[in-house]
């Protein structure tokens, strides 16, 4: 006889592995069982599919199965049928234990009378109420991390400055049904949770998570803490007990948060961060209604572009709209500063006392952990008085306890000490110098010292979106500002098309040809006529043979290399002889580097071949191959791979 207990402990209900069930079902297909014994036949297996599987499998065998009501033969019509009976009513009976339970909790959670693991700064009263921590140090904490997150605008923002001035987190750890709260060093998830948990809210919040069942090699397999949307929630009761934060600070704190996360939600607002463009996260198609994208251009340091990629999803489907960047930035910024123009003093005094705040609140930071150091280090000190100094290897771990309570006494002191001297050796802020210079706010704006960071926040704040829409009729820009207290805003910003010859330059053909005739063959004069915008008498693009044939009416003698005094080479050539971009020459043209002059604007540049060889020009080429990237011979390589067979 086998005894298979392996199974001991483990659900039946078949999303769990059963090595010992697994076990019988092989040895009953070895056709060397001959019976099978159990307590209770429908016991072993408390799913459908298992149980009648191991039934399929006794009767193939020719394997009884056993139990204390009696022996059941599943060849035989009237034993399988109970068998099958029995396994139904089994699994009803496990089923309606678990429903019958599940409505019960959900019944109590739905009063508010639940309890389970409460967060940091939370606990159960004796009347079964959810209060905040009695514990001064833990409440204050949790609501400095609130009161940074107003301030700072980005959970991993307080994060960083949690970190950087020191300041622990009180975190709970629990241990089958003891919890226990401990000191830890800032946790980037432990700060997002307290800013996404509705409970510091005031509100009674169960069944925020889920169960997501997979079916992985024939076995359900279960993955816990699936976030689930709000509206799915189990229990959610509103104003429940006394929160830290007010439920409409949690859902303008839940919105920040979502416009936080840049990679969820692509047709959502976003959030500043960072970079040149003001109106990041903020400019809407006004076409297809999509966020537009911010584009940096490496030609200029200002340069930055408002895109909008449509239906990039699809190949094929092009481009949406776009439109440069530093126009549309300027017109909005000057909308802004007369929005807050009228509350620029109001908003100085706020800025002078939010930096004295931020001090105090560091500093109480730290008295509150050197009051629990201290007591910590009297704790420490009982302890060794109370033991037998003779007792060695007792009184040696506890004296060590209260020197390293004494040491932590000591570093907290003296930290405090050290920023109330800073504090004191800051200057003190001017009211009156700075209410003076808030009534100039354009002045402060473009201050250098003002980061880009701080101005996208102050937008954010003031303006909900900006939908984007260009008007080809004028070729303008045209921006509806959607301010946050429910107002709009219609703003025009021409636009300027690139590579567009000016029209108060354009020469005339005639005159250009006088210009350039004999400077130039005729194809490079077609080129620069191009160029320029001239066109023939029937509004035709010039070629060589047109160009020929008006000089020779006008009696413009031929371009001949040997009458000229100083040879000349184009722009472009030039580069090619000094290994340079084209770009790169002319940049060293404009500079005065490279001797190059023009006839007209827009024709074409006329080097003499002999500066190349000169030692400035030389200087030039090596200060552009210098600033090339190590790898630009890996960039240049256009060769053609050769297949094999080929």
């Amino acid at each position: 006889m086998t005894v298979i207990d392996d199974d001991l402990g483990r659900s039946g209900s078949g999303s769990m592995e059963r090595p010992g069930f697994e076990r019988l079902v092989a040895q009953v297909c070895s056709g060397d069982v001959g019976a099978v014994y159990c307590i209770e036949a429908s016991r072993l297996a408390r799913n459908g599919r298992d149980w009648h599987h191991l039934i399929d499998l006794c009767a193939l065998a020719g394997t009884l199965v056993i139990d204390p009501d009696g022996a059941y033969d599943p060849r035989l019509v009237n034993d399988r049928l109970l068998l099958g009976l029995k396994g139904t009513m089994s699994e009803y009976e496990l089923s309606l234990m678990r429903q019958r339970g599940i409505a019960a909790r959900d019944s109590k959670a739905g009063r508010g009378e639940l309890r389970f693991m409460l967060p940091p700064g939370l606990c159960w009263s004796e009347v079964g109420k959810i209060e905040i921590d009695p514990d001064e140090h833990v409440a204050e904490t949790i609501r400095l991390v609130f009161a940074k997150f107003r301030e700072l605008g980005s959970g991993r923002q307080v994060f960083l400055w949690l970190r950087s001035t020191d300041i622990k987190m009180p975190v709970v750890l629990r241990n089958v049904d003891v919890c226990k709260l401990v000191w830890k060093a800032p946790a980037y998830h432990s700060v997002m949770q307290i800013l996404h948990n509705p409970l510091y809210a005031g509100a009674y919040a169960f069944g925020r998570r889920a169960q997501r069942t997979r079916i992985v090699d024939g076995r359900a397999r279960k993955a816990t803490g699936v976030r689930k949307p709000r509206d799915e929630w189990n229990v959610l009761l509103r104003d429940n007990h006394q929160g830290y934060i007010s439920w409409r600070e949690y859902e303008e704190n839940y919105k920040l948060l979502t416009e936080n996360a840049h990679m969820k939600k692509n047709c959502a607002r976003k959030s500043a961060r960072g970079g040149r463009a003001l109106l990041t996260g903020l400019m809407r198609c006004g076409r297809c209604g999509r966020m537009m994208r911010v584009f940096y251009g490496n030609a200029k340091g200002n340069a930055h572009r408002y895109q909008c990629r449509g239906d990039d999803a699809h190949v094929g489907a092009g481009l949406c709209i776009g439109i440069g960047g530093v126009r549309v930035d300027r017109a909005v910024a000057m909308q802004i500063l007369e929005a807050v123009s009228d509350r620029a003093v109001e908003a100085a005094i706020f800025a002078s006392d939010q930096v004295e705040r931020s001090r105090r609140d560091v500093i109480a930071a730290i008295e509150r952990d050197l009051e629990g150091a201290r007591y910590e280090a009297l704790l420490a000190s009982r302890r060794y008085e109370l033991v037998d100094p003779a007792k060695r290897h007792v009184a040696r771990e506890l004296e060590a306890r209260w020197n390293d309570a004494l040491e932590r006494v000591g570093v907290l002191e003296r930290k405090i000490k050290d920023l109330s001297a800073l504090s004191a050796a800051r200057p003190v802020i001017d009211r009156g110098r700075l209410l003076q210079l808030a009534q100039d706010l354009p002045t402060v704006w473009n201050a250098p010292s003002t980061e880009t960071r701080t101005k996208q926040r102050l937008i954010h704040i003031l303006v909900q979106e900006i939908i984007c829409d260009l008007d080809d009729a004028t070729n303008e820009a045209v921006l509806l500002i959607h301010w946050t207290g429910g107002r709009h805003t219609e703003v025009r910003v021409a636009r300027v098309k690139t590579g567009r010859y000016p029209a108060e330059l354009a020469p005339s053909a005639v005159e250009a040809l006088r210009k350039l005739g004999g400077h130039w063959p005729d194809r490079e004069l077609a080129v620069s006529l191009n160029r320029m915008l001239c066109k023939t008498g029937d509004g035709e693009s010039w070629t060589t043979v047109r160009v020929r044939e008006m000089r020779e009416r006008l009696g413009i003698p031929e371009y001949d290399a040997a009458n000229v005094d100083v040879p000349m080479i184009s722009l472009t050539k030039a580069a090619e002889k000094l290994g340079i971009c084209v770009g790169s020459a002319k940049s060293l043209a404009k500079k005065g580097i490279l001797p190059a002059t023009q006839i007209l604007p827009g024709s074409q540049w006329m080097v003499p071949i002999e500066a190349l060889t000169s030692e400035a020009v030389q200087i030039g080429v090596q200060g552009v191959v210098d600033r090339r990237s190590r790898f630009y011979k890996d960039y240049q390589y256009d060769k053609v791979v050769r297949l094999p067979g080929l």
